[in-house]
């Protein structure tokens, strides 16, 4: 499978992106409680991208954080969005989601 580099994806919808990242700002504050946080990578179509970082990257309950706290609130602020998934490979995206 070809990949693209996050840099390169384009066609980013503005409003959309500032909802999404309005959503992350209420919920970060419980992740930096923790000594971590995410990032907003991109979203294509109707997923969002996000990178966990800090403690949040190697936690034991990631997947219970990003199911249970990020995507529920992502989904409830912006109901527009379908899916949220997190990248593990800071470089690239897989062009067939681009």
């Amino acid at each position: 499978m070809d990949n693209t580099t996050i840099e390169s994806v384009t066609n980013v919808n503005s409003d959309l992106l500032l909802k999404v990242e309005a959503a992350l700002q209420s919920m970060r504050p419980f992740l930096e409680a923790d000594g971590g946080n995410v990032e907003l990578v991109k979203v294509v179509d109707t997923t969002v991208w996000l990178r966990m970082v800090g403690t949040c990257k190697t936690c034991s309950m990631r997947s219970m954080t990003m199911k249970a706290g990020i995507e529920d609130g992502i989904r409830r602020s912006v109901p527009y969005i379908t899916r949220v998934r997190a990248i593990d490979d800071a470089d690239v995206l897989p062009s067939d989601l681009v």
